[in-house]
């Protein structure tokens, strides 16, 4: 499993038949783009077209893959491509939780399958000898919405939920 290049939904539903056919159906759709061999932002945008449609599907998840951990967030392993050109991985955030503050070394999509999540964005400072960050722009990803990353300018965090 290669982490870097993920999809990922964020929190569920309950499991419903045909869970396993709207996976392999999503598996197949994220294949055909990561095959595709475009750059970066181009894969991260295509695969982002290929989840946004199942968020939100009560078929989507089980059970156990939307179950959140007290402490931190909590990830699970919904599929990971043989030859580790992509994973899908669903990240379950409980309220107060975070992620730190990271960047990805490949591309990344994420989409919200349920609630919100609140994302802050940073900049690195340039020039500075410190690397410094800061803060450019909080945002709000709602249910069904995607967002793409590809490096270098991908430094964010979900922060503790504000509402």
């Amino acid at each position: 499993m290669t982490a870097s290049r993920s999809t990922t939904t964020r929190t569920g539903v309950s499991t419903r038949p045909g869970r396993q056919d709207r996976l392999d159906h999503l598996v197949y759709e994220i294949r055909a783009a990561v095959h595709r061999g475009l750059p970066p932002d181009r894969t991260a945008g295509l695969v982002g077209d290929r989840l946004a449609p199942h968020l939100g599907a009560a078929n989507l998840l089980t059970d156990r893959q939307c179950e959140g951990d007290a402490d931190r967030y909590r990830q699970h392993v919904l599929h990971a491509e043989e030859d580790g050109g992509f994973s899908i991985v669903s990240l379950v955030w409980l309220p107060g939780r975070r992620t730190s503050i990271h960047d990805h070394v490949s591309w990344c999509v994420t989409g919200v399958h349920q609630g919100r999540e609140h994302e802050r964005r940073y900049e690195l400072i340039p020039g500075d000898p410190a690397g410094r960050l800061v803060a450019t722009r909080d945002v709000v990803n709602e249910q069904g919405q995607v967002c793409g990353f590809a490096p270098p300018g991908d430094i964010h965090r979900a922060p503790e939920d504000e509402g």
